[in-house]
């Protein structure tokens, strides 16, 4: 499989000429929705979802799919009509050919409760993207996306997470807040204290992941 790292929180997965992107919002470039077959969103923030590149792409490919949860499904199936399914924590489900588990359920809080929205995080053949939050999964997870920057992130948490999560690697991304400092200084703390194989993936690249 192929992951291929776009801004801020969007990734690209192929594998087999199927191609499945996950929260390509407005913060990342509408080339990572070139042929996709299908999209996975975790939740309503733009920064994780563009609906007018969405339109584009439908445009491109009417066979397009999109996966959310229930609420942004309703809104986004307004917008785009047919090919919007809503998922649930616990569903289980193949799409492009990628074997597709929903878990977590919230959005990490800010303060005061907010935002207070669904967040639902997608382990995509054992790689692992939480959107906005820090949820640990049950499952085994060889290749985990770390969430980097945000008013929800906090360094401590994420290096914790990454340790009770446990994967084979690690790959940051929510990443568009930091200047080239901050990501310095992130590389470094995760490097050191991770406890996993980590690294960058610089936007538009990509690694091939084995099992």
């Amino acid at each position: 499989m192929r992951l291929t790292k776009y801004g801020h929180a969007c990734v690209r997965l192929e594998a087999d000429g199927r191609v499945l992107v996950i929260d390509p919002g407005t913060l990342s470039e509408p080339e990572a929705l070139d042929g996709a077959d299908a999209v996975l969103v975790t939740h309503e923030h733009d920064d994780h979802i563009d609906v007018d590149q969405l339109r584009a792409a439908r445009a491109a490919n009417p066979a397009l799919t999109v996966h959310t949860h229930a609420a942004l499904a309703a809104e986004l199936g307004a917008a785009l009509g047919a090919g919007v399914s809503a998922v649930a924590v616990g569903d289980a489900f193949t799409v492009a050919g990628f074997s597709v588990r929903v878990v977590g359920g919230e959005h990490a809080e800010v303060v005061d409760g907010l935002p207070g929205c669904p967040n639902i995080g997608f382990v995509v053949d054992g790689l692992y993207h939480p959107g906005d939050a820090l949820f640990v999964p049950a499952e085994q997870v060889e290749t985990l996306l770390v969430p980097a920057s945000g008013p929800w992130v906090k360094l401590g948490e994420v290096i914790e997470f990454v340790r009770a999560v446990a994967p084979a690697r690690a790959f940051p991304i929510h990443d568009a807040h930091f200047n080239d400092i901050g990501l310095e200084t992130f590389d470094w703390w995760l490097e050191t204290k991770g406890g996993t194989d980590y690294a960058r993936i610089p936007t538009g690249e990509s690694v091939v992941l084995d099992s």
